[in-house]
């Protein structure tokens, strides 16, 4: 297992990606974060508290459950569903950030598209990701990227996050 990403890198890649949300939307006034579980949503949260400190108030984040708005789980064996939680404030007329630990072909975010508009209709809908790897099955690319990591499709991007693995780190299985 190739190590991609350790802690500290993990750290400087979600302040680099909050210092672009800042940049792109003049500030957090109007931007909330919405998560995809698991890994998405505690990164999330990570993102929340970065951007709290740097504009010294706070944001609104919440998680959306992708779960049965995917096209891809036919004959796959049953998910249990995630939470969905839409912040106060909503996301009408918001710039709504979605956040996710990696993009590959792209449906776990159309799936997320597909949710958010039965919550409202954003302003705007940016992407969000810890790693980039390829491969996308859709037209749907990241506005932030933490880092692209080129892989075939049969190696497997592992991130781990200390929440509930322990460790912070992100790891390519299966590379020779």
């Amino acid at each position: 297992m190739a190590l991609v990403l350790d802690s500290p890198e993990i750290n400087r890649a979600l302040k680099r990606i909050a210092h672009e949300i800042i940049e792109r939307n003049k500030g957090i006034e109007n931007v909330v974060l919405i998560g995809i579980p698991t890994r998405g949503a505690l990164l999330s949260a990570r993102l929340a508290k970065i951007l709290a400190e740097l504009e010294g108030s706070s944001i609104e984040h919440g998680t959306l459950d992708t779960t049965m708005y995917r096209d891809d789980l036919r004959g796959s064996a049953p998910r249990s569903l995630g939470r969905t939680e839409i912040p106060a404030g909503g996301i009408h007329d918001r710039e709504v950030v979605l956040v996710d630990d990696v993009l590959f072909s792209g449906r776990t975010i159309r799936a997320a598209l597909d949710a958010l508009a039965e919550h409202g209709r954003p302003r705007s809908v940016q992407l969000a990701v810890l790693i980039d790897r390829g491969h996308r099955e859709l037209p749907i690319r990241a506005d932030f990227v933490g880092k692209n990591v080129p892989t075939n499709r049969a190696e497997r991007v592992s991130v781990r996050l200390l929440e509930i693995d322990g460790n912070d780190e992100v790891r390519i299985e299966g590379r020779a």
